[in-house]
């Protein structure tokens, strides 16, 4: 019996021996320590600095054009063609409470838009996807074509979404991609990109002397702070630029911060939600192309007054209503300042954690989320504005930073999410200790992001304004 006994304590000293070693080799403590020492800080300063040696912003004549392609997957059909947009099921992207279950049909069609802007030499493409995210695998596959056909560098793609819960899924591969876009189908990838290059190509072939103009109005009963309601703070304003061609085609640009969730899971057809409404209310009223770009959605949802296709609506087609009432008092010009500015930035190490101050060794984490090493900041200036391209859900109270240290310097400043890349959310600082879904379970890389990038996106943004 003692022997038996002394087996037992033995046997059980060695599993606690063994969990305390996996503890110590998988768990760590958050990485709090500095980021301006950081390897991933220096280097990407430093190619910040190589960038700004060449980076011109050019004034003259400006010619643009109006480019879409219709993104809205064909489904039930016999067989799967990813070339045509086929498949025999989808899932939506958007709800992890869906669990990958086919798409049902469409209420409204998704598009990609794209306006293209030419100045002098300088050469750039403006674009809204009526989707979740536009995927990094999906860029790359655009950019590869685009480069290829048309000629164009990466800085000179500004890419962003709707962020609408109920657009085409089946992009992501691996459980986390997966869990918000259902089952990997690598024809969604194919469809995708290939809306992209038709867009953007559409835009380029059109190109056409025209006139611009931007504006903002404030839009507050919209859109609240989804983290911490009245104690936080939020972004009221809503962005545009209008572009009219000579002979008279006109297209506008839209941006605003409350997330695209008018839309609940339980919706199963296709749809681009109140941006969509949006979307087509202007389109209506002008008869020209309306894009729109999310803008610093992260902890701000939408406050549309309503649940479902109502609330859409009612959300959508009062923002159009107040975006037709600045057109005629926005003065337009046919000439203008344009420049734009491309950043390849590396990462920190991740931080995906299991408690407040307890971390996944970034081995590990790197096992459950395959993210890349590097991303990419992306800036335009169009005249006294600067919109600024980010790979994320980016925080609308950041933003609200960056516009007064842009405004007390005589520009605007506009930050949209979803540049296609993407690395979860970037948010305040402040909320960094909070349980949830924003500050715990998305924000992937640690607590330095959010100033790091705030750091840069305002030294690329004066760049910009300065030239």
């Amino acid at each position: 019996m003692k022997k038996l006994l002394r087996f037992l304590f033995r046997l059980a000293l060695g599993l606690m021996a063994l969990v305390v070693l996996a503890l110590v080799l998988c768990l760590d403590g958050v990485d709090y320590r500095p980021y301006l020492r950081a390897t991933y800080y220096v280097e990407t300063t430093a190619r910040l600095r190589a960038s700004l040696v060449t980076n011109t912003v050019v004034h003259g004549e400006l010619s643009a054009g109006f480019g879409r392609a219709l993104l809205t997957p064909t489904v039930n059909a016999p067989a799967n063609d990813a070339a045509k947009g086929q498949f025999r099921s989808l899932p939506l992207a958007g709800y992890g409470n869906r669990h990958g279950k086919p798409a049902t049909g469409v209420h409204d069609d998704l598009y990609v838009k794209a306006v293209a802007l030419r100045v002098g030499n300088r050469l750039g493409v403006m674009l809204g996807a009526d989707a979740l995210i536009v995927p990094p695998e999906v860029t790359e596959a655009a950019m590869r074509r685009i480069e290829a056909e048309l000629k164009l560098a990466r800085e000179q793609i500004y890419l962003s979404a709707t962020h609408t819960h109920c657009s085409l899924g089946g992009w992501g591969e691996g459980m986390v991609a997966e869990a918000f876009a259902g089952g990997f189908q690598p024809g969604a990838r194919v469809w995708f990109a290939d809306r992209i290059v038709t867009a953007v190509s559409n835009a380029i072939a059109d190109l056409k002397p025209a006139s611009f103009g931007d504006g903002h109005f404030a839009a507050p009963e919209f859109v609240r702070n989804r983290l911490v309601g009245e104690l936080g703070k939020m972004d009221p304003e809503f962005s545009y630029v209008v572009l009219k061609q000579n002979e008279g085609k006109l297209a506008v640009l839209g941006s605003f911060a409350a997330h695209a969730t008018v839309l609940g899971g339980d919706m199963m057809e296709f749809s681009a939600d109140y941006p969509g409404c949006w979307q087509r209310a202007v389109e209506q009223a002008t008869g020209g192309t309306a894009v729109f770009l999310a803008g610093g959605i992260g902890s701000h949802s939408p406050a549309a007054g309503g649940k479902g296709f109502a609330g859409a609506e009612r959300m959508g087609q009062a923002l159009a209503r107040s975006l037709l009432e600045q057109l005629p008092k926005t003065p337009l010009t046919n000439s203008i300042t344009f420049g734009m500015l491309g950043l390849d930035l590396s990462l920190p190490p991740l931080n995906v954690r299991i408690s407040d101050g307890l971390r996944l060794r970034p081995w590990l984490a790197q096992r459950l989320l395959p993210v890349k090493k590097h991303s990419f900041l992306q800036a335009f200036r169009l005249n006294d504005a600067v919109w600024i391209s980010t790979p994320c859900d980016f925080s609308g109270e950041l933003a609200l930073g960056i516009k007064d240290f842009m405004q007390i310097r005589g520009y605007r400043a506009v930050v949209t999410s979803f540049n296609g890349d993407y690395i979860g959310y970037v948010i305040s600082p402040r909320y960094y200790h909070l349980d949830g879904y924003e500050p715990r379970t998305m924000s992937f890389f640690g607590p330095n992001v959010p100033d790091y990038f705030d750091e840069l996106i305002r030294k690329m943004a004066l760049e910009l304004a300065n030239k």
